[in-house]
């Protein structure tokens, strides 16, 4: 009797129009600091919630930031914009890119609030954020997710090595597993260039990105470009929206989503922050087999301006409240003291731009990835 189709998830490379406003919206993030200097505490006054809208050759960025005048002075939008444009494969001439700079200053009620604010150590907003760790791989991440992202990620290696030549920089994946976590199927949707056949396409994707990821399926629960082609991608195939693939940000569609996007906003904003403070939690849980846990659920509510979170919940795969053991082992959870334990306001080894594609998650070049030793 065959089992049937438990879980399914998807991933998107870099070249998803989504992914390049997540990427643009946190290469200024990254400048913003850069320009702000190495001070820690010159860096915390920094507030940023960035807007993206790509569609063709036109990218609107808008949203809120606050930063220094000296920073503003060099912060170039327009040149960080095509030069994401450039790196994330879309053409040579980043010049055909339109850029609309509507970038405007946050709102003075965030920064003071009531009694507390941003200024203050609060939350930059209120919200509910998840975190999730497993240990059915040493990513601890669904195996669907999983594979779905490393099914892009070889498609990434394959064009950007020039091995296949042919390859465009979007696609998307989607990996569905049986009850019993093997393989049930596979979707891929691999841009190419419009000289190559879709026979080619076909064999190519199927020998050297799912093969290498998923072993041998036999042909018919494998489906590459199921419409024939996929020559026009990238914002002129679709639209792209920052926070619009928040799903695949995080752990699939096998874990709720709690918080909102995570791209383009400082660390005092809790959808970015707590986010990773529960995801690292929930890696500590299952690394330290806390209540025997393989797998782990944490979820962090905070409002607007408070500093600590109103909500703490630790919960295990096979249902055991640990959240007793979460409070004892993580007493503080303000935001000024998640963003200095995980130094997010001064990157080492890793920068916010690289958060914005292949997942925020499941690596380990991003502190919140380390498991706590507590």
């Amino acid at each position: 009797m065959s089992h049937p189709v438990a879980r399914t998830a998807e991933h998107v490379s870099a070249g998803h129009p989504d992914k390049f406003c997540d990427q643009v919206a946190d290469r200024i993030l990254d400048e913003v600091y850069k320009l702000a200097g190495e001070d820690v505490e010159v860096r915390r006054g920094v507030r940023s919630a960035i807007e993206c809208l790509a569609k063709d050759n036109l990218l609107i960025v808008t949203g809120e930031m606050k930063y220094s005048n000296e920073v503003k002075a060099n912060l170039d939008i327009i040149e960080l914009a095509r030069g994401v444009w450039k790196r994330t494969g879309y053409g040579d001439d980043p010049e055909v890119l339109t850029v609309v700079d509507h970038l405007r200053s946050q709102s003075v009620d965030i920064a003071h609030g009531t009694g507390s604010g941003t200024d203050t150590g609060g939350a930059g907003d209120q919200g509910i954020m998840v975190g999730y760790a497993t240990a059915e791989n040493p990513e601890m991440m669904p195996d669907e997710w999983l594979k779905a992202q490393q099914i892009c990620w070889r498609l990434h290696e394959l064009r950007t090595s020039g091995e296949l030549p042919w390859l465009r920089s979007d696609c998307k994946t989607q990996v569905s597993l049986l009850a019993d976590g093997s393989v049930s199927s596979v979707i891929v949707a691999a841009q190419h260039d419009d000289s190559v056949d879709s026979e080619v396409v076909d064999a190519a994707v199927l020998q050297h990105a799912v093969g290498p990821v998923v072993g041998d399926l036999p042909r018919d629960r494998v489906t590459i470009n199921g419409t024939g082609r996929f020559v026009i991608g990238g914002p002129t195939g679709d639209a792209g929206v920052v926070g619009r693939k928040i799903v695949v940000d995080a752990y699939g569609p096998r874990v709720p989503v709690g918080g909102g996007a995570y791209s383009g906003k400082d660390s005092t904003k809790v959808d970015r922050s707590a986010a990773y403070m529960a995801r690292h939690i929930a890696k500590a849980v299952v690394g330290h087999k806390i209540g025997g846990a393989t797998e782990c659920t944490v979820k962090l509510a905070y409002g607007i301006g408070k500093k600590q979170p109103e909500m703490v919940t630790a919960v295990t795969g096979s249902g055991e409240d640990v959240s007793g053991w979460v409070k004892e082992k993580f007493p503080d959870l303000s935001p000024t003291f998640i963003i200095d334990s995980l130094g997010l306001l001064k990157p080492q080894g890793w920068s916010y731009f690289q958060s914005a594609s292949y997942g925020h998650y499941g690596r380990d070049i991003f502190p919140w990835e380390k498991i706590a030793n507590v």
